[in-house]
């Protein structure tokens, strides 16, 4: 056979297997696995001995070049996604908000646009829906068929607009029974929330960062979780809940999922391996603001058993990066910090480390977290998630054990601060290829501005 690359000797992982191997790579697809492949022709080969070879993680929640605040994340096409190859991660889904006036397409339409010739690795789009009536439930249609078959509702953000109704929220679930899509749902309870920012605020230099913590208690996403599952249950609609932090809300999707219920659910590493102290520190707790906000300790425990036992599908990141001159613009006023962490770069790593080596769970299980179950759900799947003859050849190659410091200097994410600095981690690829294309050598960038595509996706992921 010819190649273009050969990936030689690797123990080949993927969600389900465990085997050592020779990838054989021709054009952008894996063409062949199996030992001592040759080429009838020239190749590329990549010595992996002793290393993991894995399908490239897919981040599905990522916010890049986005305006919020006042401000625009740090991270725009370019450097987000260089973050995200250094990383490991091949794939990423951002968002594109729905215009008002002319519509779901013209909204993904404008957001195609800024990516356009800027992104690194391969990506998607969540259409974001901040206008429900009929005619965007016939839109739906046409936005399935361009590719794009999940849809954001925010149970929240009622000033801004973005604000989905009971009503509409329901209306969108039913409407994903027939037409096979996903609605993702960003679940906190708004009224009660806002009442509790209110009383916090008078209060504001009291309590600084941590009134962040107060006035968003459990019972602020877990109703809001509560009430979602009701929906997809009355509608058997298809839901998915991003970002969730509580260990409460793990026990609402695994209840509702032993009932039959349509939920799967992300959590996201910074509430996995950070808690609310971190809002205490008087110079820093504020750049850990997120929304929903970092919980206590007992919620990662229970959050680390919901991915390992399998009660919540994936872990994506919700990046949206603000460096430590816009989180400044706080002021002392909790309701005023850019909410958002960096983090696609320390996705696999974080993920890896703390589970794989700390012996939470294997790590075909953590291929399934980070990439296969991703795939699955998103509609990726088999062309992304996984590594087998005639999948997209995104592939990464890590020493199993080696692990660096974490230092925001050293990454290629564009911000001057990390949550998870000092740590060590575990997991960072020597090589990542996308699409045949090495875009990571020796752990350094080397890829170019333009190389990712849009990729189409398909309805009716599931697990």
């Amino acid at each position: 056979m010819k190649f273009d690359t050969i990936i030689k000797g690797g123990t080949v992982v993927t969600a389900s297997d465990t085997f050592v191997a020779d990838v054989g790579i021709l054009g952008e697809t894996i063409a062949a696995i199996g030992n001592g492949l040759s080429s009838d022709a020239p190749c590329r080969k990549i010595e992996a001995s002793g290393k993991y070879v894995m399908p490239g993680g897919i981040d599905v929640h990522v916010h890049l070049q986005l305006p919020f605040c006042g401000t625009i994340s740090a991270d725009d096409f370019v450097t987000g996604t260089r973050a995200a190859a250094r990383g490991g991660v091949t794939t990423v889904i951002d968002f594109a908000i729905q215009d008002r006036d002319k519509g779901l397409m013209a909204g993904i339409e404008a957001r195609m646009t800024e990516a356009e010739g800027k992104v690194c690795v391969d990506y998607s789009l969540h259409s974001i829906v901040v206008k429900w009536d009929e005619a965007t439930r016939r839109e739906m249609d046409k936005v399935i068929e361009f590719g794009i078959p999940t849809f954001k509702m925010f149970m929240i953000y009622e000033k801004e607009g973005w604000q989905s109704d009971d009503a509409a929220l329901w209306s969108g679930l039913a409407a994903t029974a027939e037409n096979g899509a996903r609605i993702c749902v960003h679940a906190e309870s708004e009224k009660v929330m806002s009442l509790l920012i209110n009383r916090y605020l008078r209060e504001k230099e009291k309590y600084g960062a941590y009134a962040h913590v107060l006035s968003r208690p459990n019972f602020v996403e877990e109703e809001a979780v509560q009430r979602a599952i009701k929906w997809a249950e009355v509608t058997g609609g298809r839901l998915y809940v991003v970002h969730m932090s509580t260990g409460g809300a793990a026990d609402l999707v695994r209840d509702a999922r032993r009932k039959g219920t349509n939920v799967h659910a992300e959590t996201c590493p910074q509430y996995l391996l950070l808690d609310d102290e971190v809002f205490k520190d008087p110079e820093r707790g504020h750049l850990y603001a997120t929304c929903p906000q970092i919980k206590k300790k007992g919620d990662s425990e229970r959050l680390w058993q919901a991915i390992t036992h399998g009660e919540l599908a994936l872990v994506a990141t919700d990046t949206c990066t603000f460096d430590t001159k816009q989180k400044a613009m706080w002021e002392g006023d909790f309701t005023k910090i850019p909410f958002g962490l960096p983090g696609v770069e320390t996705l696999l790593p974080a993920v890896y480390t703390a589970g794989v080596l700390e012996k939470r769970f294997g790590v075909n299980h953590f291929v399934s977290l980070v990439s296969t179950n991703p795939a699955k759900l998103m509609g990726l799947y088999p062309q992304k998630g996984t590594l087998v003859v005639g999948s997209d050849a995104d592939v990464i190659v890590l020493d199993p054990e080696r692990k660096k410091k974490i230092d925001w200097q050293e990454l290629a994410t564009n911000c001057d601060w990390s949550p998870y600095q000092g740590m060590k981690l575990a997991g960072f690829p020597e090589t990542t290829l996308s699409r045949g294309n090495i875009v990571v050598a020796d752990g350094a960038f080397v890829g170019t501005e333009g190389h990712g595509r849009f990729v189409k996706r398909q309805p009716w992921g599931e697990l």
